[in-house]
């Protein structure tokens, strides 16, 4: 080690991070020069809807599985406890709900992008809105995912920073504008592996070097950090069963129900049936990864206990610090956990380049410009290009965030995943709602998440100023009479605020919570300027595009009757003239009884 804290990689650990780029890389290549090659549409952004469940299932967890996570969840636990472990009742819900109801609905009417729904339901205007909308929240994303590993890497390992950053973001931008999706399926779930086992090895030597799992129990538990089950309700309170557990639900079903990057796997299966499989077989999947992220947060307390490392400026550069710490004697493995930690980036990444070349290229170009396949195919290769470029230009802004990476992360798709959650809800479950109130309740939640999330930032940074002034009276009792009355004026307008419901405890709000309120606002704000303008009429809904909740509750006890489908945006009106087809009675799904028509059960192109 030397003076500055770096524990630097030998010549294996370079070998193997190395490997790990050529081998996504290797993937990418492999899939543009086979096959189709890539050449249409189709193929590059839906993988000729062929792809099967086991595959979609692990790469739909490593979309959002990212290096976030294995940073930021094992530095939770290790600072805060197992109560985070909570969250993974979300996922039971999380995954439930968009199995049942939100693939369903987007299968059926045959869709390439989650945004032409919001056309079909309500107007281009609500469509253009939302997919902007979508274009900021992964921009952002991008910019944390791929900041974060390297940014820790170069603080532990001194691993030049921008170096790392480039790395990344070429070798994903490349093997994504190369390959489609189904290099980016592919590679996360070569990647997918890659991060269970560097979690893993580091979690047995790290046991190891701690004496035993035995051992690990006693200091955790004798530390604190085994977490029974909060059921305190107040929502300002950061992490308890409430907020992870009914919180954490909205948080899931804005990532795995309206997320274009998930919904565009949904899409790329054979069949609607497959499609909810692959929903159903991420819950073990993320569970395995929580337990794994957890667990390394438990013994890396056991290791280093309560003691502060002056060498680890932040919590979130405590993982790299142990693994480069603990694992210093066994040459490869510092590598492996790192390239378990890019896997993570990459995987995410990639998801995001791809959702976003769709989004734009089927929502914002296609409708206004007419070109044939392979002019397509070429603008959708460049903008995949043009996005790693962005994210590489987010990525310098990223490192003004002073928060932790997890809550970062969360609070971003909490502030801008909720409003887009509520907007598709509205649509789905409240047939009455319009196109007016779907902009006015898309705004009002937009401006609620900036200003609940700006207002807590704003509110955290005026603690280190009150510890400043405190520390500031001690040391210096020539000025004390002054500090003494400011912290008390302070003082006195925090227990003021905090005695009642107002902006203070808005502002305090858990960023669990951020989803479910900006949600809701939408959905309520939506009803309300529906019902002022005039509700939608029955005969105006195009078919397939509600979801019959109070029908189906009726119909439970009986037989259900398949919906009728709308079929996909580019053949048909937006205006309810909807061409029916029929399809075999054994491939007929039973989900959204809303239509006593037949079902479709299709394989349509883009």
């Amino acid at each position: 080690m030397d003076p500055t804290g770096h524990k630097y990689f030998g010549t294996v650990d370079y070998v193997i991070f190395a490997l790990l780029l050529i081998a996504s890389m290797t993937i990418g290549l492999y899939y543009a020069f086979t096959g189709g090659r890539q050449r249409t549409t189709q193929e590059l952004l839906f993988a000729d809807r062929k792809m099967k469940c086991l595959p979609l299932s692990l790469s739909l967890m490593a979309t959002f599985q990212s290096a976030v996570a294995i940073i930021g969840t094992p530095a939770e636990v290790f600072t805060n406890g197992t109560q985070y472990w909570f969250i993974g009742c979300s996922y039971i819900l999380g995954l439930l709900i968009p199995a049942h109801i939100f693939i369903p609905v987007f299968y059926r009417l045959h869709l390439t992008s989650a945004y032409q729904y919001l056309e079909l339901r309500f107007s281009k205007a609500v469509r253009i809105c939302g997919t902007v909308t979508f274009i900021f929240q992964m921009v952002i994303y991008m910019g944390v995912g791929i900041y974060t590993p390297a940014l820790a890497l170069n603080a532990v390992t001194g691993f030049n920073l921008w170096g790392a950053v480039l790395a990344t973001g070429s070798v994903c931008t490349l093997y994504t504008a190369l390959g489609g999706l189904k290099a980016v399926v592919w590679t996360d779930v070569f990647q997918t592996v890659v991060m269970f086992t560097g979690q893993l090895a580091v979690i047995i030597v790290g046991i190891q070097q701690a004496g035993g799992l035995s051992e690990v129990w006693v200091k955790v538990r004798e530390g604190g950090r085994i977490s029974g089950i909060d059921l305190n309700p107040d929502p300002t309170v950061r992490h308890t069963f409430w907020t992870l557990g009914v919180g954490g639900v909205f948080l899931m079903l804005s990532l795995y129900g309206v997320n274009q990057a998930q919904v565009q796997r949904y899409l790329s299966t054979r069949t609607e049936r497959e499609a909810v499989m692959s929903c159903y077989m991420v819950f073990p999947c993320l569970q395995v990864g929580l337990t794994l992220s957890c667990l390394m947060g438990l013994v890396m307390y056991a290791c280093y206990g309560d003691e502060s490392n002056p060498y680890v400026k932040s919590k979130d550069q405590m993982v790299l610090y142990f693994v480069m710490d603990m694992l210093q004697d066994f040459p490869g493995l510092p590598g492996l956990f790192v390239a378990c930690l890019f896997s993570a980036s990459l995987s995410t990444i990639s998801s995001a380049f791809n959702s976003l070349t769709t989004v734009t290229m089927v929502d914002l170009i296609k409708p206004h410009y007419s070109m044939s396949e392979s002019r397509a195919t070429l603008l959708s290769k460049i903008l995949a290009l043009s996005y790693g470029i962005i994210c590489l230009a987010v990525s310098y802004v990223v490192h003004l965030m002073n928060s932790s990476v997890l809550q970062a992360a969360l609070s971003i798709f909490g502030m801008v995943g909720g409003p887009l959650l509520g907007l598709f809800c509205l649509g789905i479950f409240f047939p009455c709602a319009n196109s007016i109130g779907a902009l006015i309740g898309l705004a009002a939640g937009l401006v609620m998440a900036f200003w609940i999330g700006i207002g807590g930032f704003l509110a955290q940074i005026s603690i280190p100023v009150e510890v400043y002034l405190l520390n500031f009276t001690n040391t210096r009792p020539d000025v004390s009479d002054n500090i003494t009355a400011l912290t008390a004026t302070i003082d006195s307008a925090h227990n003021k605020s905090s005695g009642r419901l107002g902006l203070h405890g808005l502002y305090s709000l858990s960023y669990m919570w951020y989803s479910a309120v900006n949600s809701s606002t939408v959905v309520l704000i939506g009803l309300i300027f529906s019902f002022m303008t005039g509700p939608t009429k029955p005969n105006d809904i195009t078919s397939g595009t509600v979801y019959p909740v109070v029908k189906n509750l009726q119909n439970l006890s009986k037989p259900s009757v398949c919906c009728s489908s709308s079929p996909e945006l580019r053949n048909k009106e937006v205006n309810g003239n909807v061409k029916e087809e029929s399809a075999p009675a054994e491939e007929r799904e039973t989900f959204l009884p809303s239509h006593p028509t037949p079902c479709v059960e299709h394989e349509t192109s883009v």
